[in-house]
């Protein structure tokens, strides 16, 4: 029997790591074949190259596109989009898959689906219905859940969402969250070894940090408000391990500043360009809290048990587990003493991750192997 060909298409560190799980299943399933894109951060080297990371995990990389243009401007990201829909139309004339699988809100997720859809391939999407205020993800996200004909969504609430715009429910799926999987199914690193591949010791009161641009806020505000975040930890009693953030405009800002900030105390402060998924998890087990405004403290903390504190409105609406404090700037220095404290640990200890038991990547698989592919689909009007 003919495989059905899942293309994969996968831009950054992060979403390569949600991806892991599901294309292990899918290199072992009877019925899928498949197919793999690598494309924006993991062919850059100022991102760290993942793509070596993608191959050392025994995967097959079928095309590798360079998109990225290198500044860092809201014109370079529209410019590194369209390059991207460019390169993606002879890779999928050249591929031709059964369907082509994404996840999330990412610019060179929505370039994918803009080319699969104006190909007439079948689009299945993870992590739609989602809120996220302060991005511009937000429109990418929605509008990659109008182009798609399936759709795997983290909760029930998002599944309602989805249906809610015009999408027949019998095609939407609710499979929990891929990253879940990991946090269970991973060996994950001892603090020793984490040390030694770090190069770096963690001590009291450590924090994994990770920062990305407000995507919808006044960019010229980004160098002053990082500054000020860097000061609140300089002024605390942490020790910090920082990760760079995406290749979204003015992220090449954030990053510098770390670069520079971690140099003042190397002892106290360290940046990774690229932990990967398994160094990164594995930090997030060993630290004291979460620091940042990812996604993956919203989601994947809540099954370490780990306070979160979240900054800014990058994450606002995305629905939370308990362990997670919102702040602003100004009231960072707070929201860190509280996450620190005994009753908030202990109330962290309690939550219930709602993102999922760890069973997505499973779910998405079995789905994709039974279910039609379609192209054509119809608005359902809500009754």
């Amino acid at each position: 029997m003919k495989k059905k060909r899942v293309c994969i298409v996968t831009g950054t560190r992060a979403e390569y790591g949600l991806f892991y799980p599901i294309m292990q299943k899918i290199k072992t399933s009877q019925y899928l074949e498949l197919q793999l894109v690598a494309t924006t951060m993991h062919m850059s080297p100022e991102f760290g190259s993942t793509y070596k990371q993608i191959e050392a995990d025994g995967f097959v990389i079928d095309e590798k596109i360079e998109n990225l243009i290198a500044s860092d401007t809201k014109s370079a990201i529209a410019k590194s989009t369209g390059l991207a829909t460019m390169l993606l139309s002879s890779t999928f004339e050249r591929l031709n898959p059964d369907i082509v699988l994404l996840l999330g809100d990412r610019f060179e997720t929505h370039a994918a689906a803009t080319t699969a859809m104006l190909m007439n391939l079948p689009i299945a999407h993870i992590h739609g219905g989602e809120i996220t205020e302060g991005a511009v993800d937000e429109q990418i996200r929605h509008s990659i859940t109008k182009m798609a004909q399936l759709h795997f969504t983290s909760t029930q609430e998002y599944k309602k969402r989805v249906v809610q715009m015009g999408e027949d429910a019998s095609r939407v799926f609710v499979s929990g969250a891929p990253g879940i999987d990991n946090i269970l199914n991973m060996q994950l690193l001892t603090k020793e070894r984490l040390q030694q591949e770090l190069g770096w010791e963690f001590k009291d009161k450590s924090a994994l940090f990770t920062y990305h641009p407000v995507t919808l806020e006044d960019s010229s505000k980004v160098k002053d408000e990082i500054e000020a975040i860097l000061k609140v930890l300089q002024d605390s009693e942490l020790q910090v391990l920082f990760t760079y953030a995406n290749a979204d405009d003015n992220g090449r800002v954030i990053n510098q500043k770390l670069e520079e900030f971690t140099k003042t105390d190397p002892t106290r402060f360290k940046v990774v360009k690229n932990l990967g998924q398994l160094r990164y998890l594995s930090a997030m087990k060993h630290v004291d809290l979460l620091i940042g405004n990812t996604s993956s403290g919203i989601i994947e903390a809540a099954s370490f048990h780990k306070p979160v504190v979240n900054i800014g409105e990058r994450q606002k609406g995305r629905l939370q587990s308990g362990n997670v404090l919102d702040c602003g700037i100004k009231t960072l220095k707070n929201a860190i003493n509280k996450a620190l404290s005994s009753d908030f640990k202990l109330k962290c200890e309690k939550i219930e991750n709602i993102y999922g038991h760890g069973n997505a990547s499973g779910f998405i698989v079995d789905t994709l192997q039974k279910k039609k592919f379609l192209v054509r689909k119809q608005f359902v009007d809500e009754e």
